[in-house]
């Protein structure tokens, strides 16, 4: 199955090939400010996996909590963050789940930094929660 993942306004996408590695949502502060909502969807793929980039973007690089490395590519003229890759991972390329803008896109398996989590937000049964990037949370 091939996928595209563009910017809000075109100018900026990707290709994908098959099925994600991971779906996921992250809920650190950093992701909450970065898409402007609770948390941040985010798809993984291998990079391999990406078979087309089109489109000029600009990259913002920061510090992780590994003290690795993490870059964002983002569209400079909308603005809209459409992939982000981890120097800790380098083969993996992480791609927003809105980017894809496709209604039928694989759930999330995990949900990280649920600590930081806005108190309101609940997510489904089944949905692997942890504390930060790999303690699980403890049950309720």
């Amino acid at each position: 199955m091939t996928r595209i993942a563009s910017c809000q306004c075109g100018q900026l996408s990707l290709t994908v090939e098959g099925d994600p590695a991971l779906v996921s949502v992250c809920n650190c502060t950093r992701c909450q400010k970065r898409s402007g909502s609770a948390f941040a969807l985010s798809s993984r793929w291998n990079a391999d996996q990406v078979t087309n980039r089109s489109g000029d973007g600009l990259t913002y690089s920061r510090t992780g909590t590994s003290g690795k490395a993490v870059k964002f590519l983002f569209c400079p003229v909308c603005g809209s963050t459409v992939s982000t890759s981890l120097e800790l991972l380098p083969d993996v390329i992480g791609i927003p789940v809105g980017c894809f803008a496709d209604p039928d896109f694989p759930a999330p398996k995990v949900a990280a930094w649920c600590e930081t989590k806005l108190e309101w937000v609940r997510f489904p049964d089944g949905l692997l929660l942890l504390r930060d990037q790999s303690q699980p949370m403890e049950p309720e």
